[in-house]
């Protein structure tokens, strides 16, 4: 059965954790990935500051070969990576391993990634690597999907997972909302007629999975 895993790793043993000795208040937010051989995650969010040159923030890693800023949306920046494939570290392991990344995020304190296989082999596959690269790995939460789960991400398109999941941290869903539908269409490039329609796909999509299963249940 599929499996979802989350561990940490300490600020300072991955490459990007070097731009916490500037910027200590700062998150980073790599991309998600689907892995292949000698393909690594190119694009990565910095957020909670508003550095004007962004890439100095980041100094020199024998993990990095370039870092460069893509795009930025007030104190947010997009950037693109270029990673040295010869350098051990979670990611080159993910793409050795073939296990897909769901989200990993950055803080001084600590990397927590997600992560998700086929079965826990795959889990066990990714930790044993780890350990044989003296990776200082945390283990912290593994469990199987449920139907549940699996069903509803399989409902969603990738566009609506996107603004739902953006709409989220950014408080849509709060009372009072914290970010309107305006702003939330500027940091995707669409409308905000279109960000409006992307959530309520996604919201419905995300109910007819939930209440089909609670039906069948009962």
């Amino acid at each position: 059965m599929a499996t979802e895993a989350t561990f940490t790793v300490p600020s300072d043993q991955f490459p990007l954790g070097t731009v916490f000795n500037q910027l200590p208040d700062v998150t980073v937010k790599l991309e998600r990935i689907i892995p292949a051989r000698d393909v690594v995650i190119p694009y990565f969010w910095v957020r909670g500051t508003e550095v004007d040159d962004i890439e100095t923030a980041f100094t020199e890693h024998p993990g990095t070969k370039e870092i460069r800023l893509v795009d930025s949306v007030e104190d947010e920046y997009l950037l693109r990576v270029e990673w040295a494939l010869d350098y051990d570290d979670v990611l080159t392991v993910l793409a050795e391993t073939e296990v897909p990344l769901i989200e990993a995020t950055g803080t001084n304190h600590q990397w927590t990634f997600e992560i998700r296989g086929d079965d826990r082999s795959d889990i066990a596959e990714f930790q044993q690597r780890c350990r044989e690269l003296d990776i200082p790995t945390t283990l912290t939460e593994l469990h199987a999907l449920t139907p549940v789960e699996t069903g509803t991400e399989a409902a969603l398109t990738d566009t609506q997972q996107e603004a739902l999941v953006l709409a989220y941290e950014r408080g849509y869903f709060e009372s009072p909302r914290g970010v309107t539908l305006e702003v939330l269409g500027e940091e995707l490039g669409i409308s905000q007629q279109a960000v409006g329609s992307r959530i309520r796909g996604g919201i419905k999509h995300i109910l007819g999975s939930t209440l089909s299963a609670v039906k069948y249940r009962s």
